[in-house]
């Protein structure tokens, strides 16, 4: 075995360590999961993204042992757990539905598994304690769930679930019932506990704000394959493709052609020029040019030279606090949203005649037909927004 494979083989077996080596998980002839190779480093915080139906949730359960691929292996810290019940995997798992017994105490519900393993009273006691004093919760050990907020109960199925020290902590859209700003709370909370703890977070999300906040890493999927693995900051500024470039955040995508003399991409409404010539397309070529709407700048004044500009009527204007956003219909098929900050964003109204400009670092290219069906702004996409050929054009949705 050569010294690198040896390593991978030693990163493999290190406790919390979780493989899936070509797993596939069918659904009569339907493929959840298809064929997908993963491996998730010891004490990282791995996020499972994307829409409805792209397999992230069956993945999770496969890991957890709720349910069985049909094809490959799993490994946790080293060992396959293929035919090993839930019970005697060394994870635990947090659901959106936070599962608390109604009956029991905060302290009850958290000392229950320890009960159901035997652990010897004090030890339970110590346990309990130490587990809910890691999410705030000890002043509230006697109350019942019903007498806990959303936000509370979320930390005790947390304590829960912590409190048997498992090698793996997976999380399934734990987040998803509470409002916003307790949302953004708990994802600070969420990172914070993983990284003192040094457990090893499978999160899975539809939210690309949950996922970029928190994730060491983000797997981003695609019927039931992952599109791009990387850090949050390739993700969001170097996607792979322009279905990843749609999905975590928003974009302005032109449809065009590449330009004779390779150096972008021209389109009906605008040329797309980026800092570098574009590889891997011939002159004429079908492709996609994508801005996101934070490089949009507005205008009421041309700007100088005829790359990187676009032209349109202000359509929409939406005050987000700290931006401001704009949707420009550049033609009957197309418009692009532009978000400024507020300090520095120019006061247009509905009705104004604008021009639209971009920086060529702005701009990425894509192979063409690879996300939206159509040019313009596009929404991340949803379940319903995916299958959909017209995604829509307001602004907030």
């Amino acid at each position: 075995m050569s010294r690198s494979a040896d390593a991978r083989a030693h990163v493999d077996a290190e406790l919390g360590a979780v493989v899936l080596r070509e797993v596939t998980k069918r659904y009569g002839e339907q493929a959840a999961v298809d064929a997908l190779s993963l491996d998730i480093r010891p004490g990282e915080f791995l996020s499972l993204l994307g829409p409805s139906g792209c397999g992230k949730t069956t993945t999770l359960r496969m890991i957890a042992g709720f349910e069985h691929p049909d094809e490959g292996d799993i490994l946790i810290s080293g060992r396959s757990v293929l035919g090993t019940p839930p019970y005697r995997r060394d994870v635990n798992t947090v659901f959106q539905a936070y599962a608390l017994f109604p009956h029991m105490t905060v302290a009850e519900n958290v000392a229950y598994g320890l009960q159901q393993k035997r652990v010897p009273k004090f030890e339970l006691r110590e346990r309990v304690a130490a587990a809910l004093d890691m999410v705030q919760m000890r002043g509230f050990a006697d109350r019942k769930p019903t007498q806990l907020s959303g936000g509370q109960q979320q930390r005790v199925a947390l304590a829960r679930a912590l409190v048997n020290r498992p090698a793996v902590l997976l999380l399934d859209e734990p987040l998803g019932a509470l409002d916003r700003q307790l949302r953004e709370e708990m994802q600070l909370e969420l990172k914070l506990l993983q990284s003192q703890l040094g457990i090893t977070f499978v999160f899975v999300t539809h939210d690309q704000d949950e996922a970029l906040s928190m994730s060491d890493r983000i797997a981003v999927m695609r019927d039931g394959r992952i599109e791009q693995l990387a850090d949050a900051d390739t993700i969001y500024a170097r996607p792979a493709s322009a279905y990843v470039a749609a999905f975590v955040g928003q974009q302005n995508f032109f449809d065009g052609v590449v330009s004779p003399d390779g150096a972008g991409v021209d389109s009906a409404r605008a040329q797309l020029r980026p800092a570098s010539p574009v590889t891997g397309f011939a002159a004429g070529d079908a492709a996609r040019a994508a801005v996101r709407p934070e490089f949009v700048e507005l205008s009421l004044d041309r700007p100088s030279g005829n790359v990187n500009i676009a032209s349109g009527e202000v359509i929409g204007v939406s005050h987000l606090g700290e931006m401001l956003q704009f949707l420009v219909q550049l033609d009957e098929q197309t418009a692009v949203l532009s978000r400024r900050p507020t300090p520095d964003a120019p006061r247009l109204s509905v009705g104004d005649r604008v021009w639209a400009s971009w920086r060529p670092d702005a701009v990425q290219v894509f192979a063409a037909g690879d996300a939206a069906a159509r040019s313009g702004y596009v929404p991340p996409p949803t379940a319903a927004a995916a299958s959909s050929p017209h995604p829509s054009l307001h602004p907030d949705t």
